[in-house]
């Protein structure tokens, strides 16, 4: 048996270490047996040993080929596939008629650009257990008038269920991070949008990027006339619910907002 292989700091690797915590995360996937389980950066495997043991199909996503190597000699049934999450092709483990439930200890680096690859796919997910940073949690499940609402907010909301379900201090982890964690349920069982996720993605990014504007400024390169009978541009964007960006969204591409 290889050695344990160093964490790699440029890859934000932080790996859990207490097994009573292993245990609680693993416990908490609302997943059957033969459901599709897919661990997304396994480091060394210290979920996913419990994960083999839980379930009876695991499919690891992993960017770092030494830990690779060690998971393939640690766990030789484990289906392991090297690439990055955010490029390789994710009909690879979805093409699948199972329920699919998507667990993961993000790195605090790419947390987001991860979370929104997820959302992509939704249509073909049943849910995500994932472990990040605290504070973008909260973001996650901020309501509107806080401070902590923004982008990650109305788009999580739009397009899943999500729950924190508790908190993670660094002490479990190897090296142990800086900040608290918190482990974080989605469910995606919101229907299909109103608008495409592109044109909702434009519009929120846009309120957002310049929250302190009221909309109606903060929405001017969209170059068109707002509706402003429909909808109060006076407003500012922490003020919208998700669903009235989704309306906001659809009534723009109804006036043909975004073609050309």
């Amino acid at each position: 048996m290889t050695s344990r292989p160093k964490t790699k700091k440029s890859l934000g690797q932080h790996f859990l270490r207490d097994g009573n915590m292993i245990q609680k995360i693993v416990h908490a996937i609302s997943a059957d047996r033969t459901d599709r389980i897919v661990e997304i950066g396994p480091g060394d495997g210290a979920l996913t040993g419990e994960l083999l043991n839980a379930y009876s199909d695991v499919i690891a996503i992993e960017i770092d080929q030494r830990m690779a190597e060690h998971l393939r000699e640690l766990y030789p049934r484990l289906e392991l596939i090297e690439e990055d999450i955010l490029k390789c092709d994710w009909s690879r483990f979805l093409n699948t008629e199972k329920p699919v439930h998507v667990i993961g200890n993000l790195p605090y680096y790419i947390t987001s650009q991860i979370l929104f690859a997820i959302f992509d796919h939704r249509e073909n997910l049943t849910s995500a257990l994932l472990m990040m940073q605290k504070e973008v949690a909260q973001r996650i499940v901020a309501e509107p008038h806080s401070k902590e609402y923004g982008i990650l907010s109305v788009q999580s909301q739009l397009m899943s269920t999500p729950e924190i379900l508790f908190d993670v201090p660094p002490s479990v982890f190897s090296p142990p991070p800086k900040v608290d964690s918190s482990v974080i349920r989605f469910i995606f069982d919101k229907g299909k949008l109103a608008c495409s996720d592109k044109h909702l993605k434009t519009v929120v990014r846009m309120a957002f990027n310049q929250r302190r504007k009221k909309l109606s400024n903060a929405l001017k390169r969209l170059n068109t006339d707002l509706p402003a009978k429909e909808f109060d541009f006076s407003l500012r964007a922490e003020a919208l619910s998700p669903v009235m960006y989704e309306k906001l969204t659809a009534r723009l591409e109804q006036l043909g907002t975004f073609d050309g």
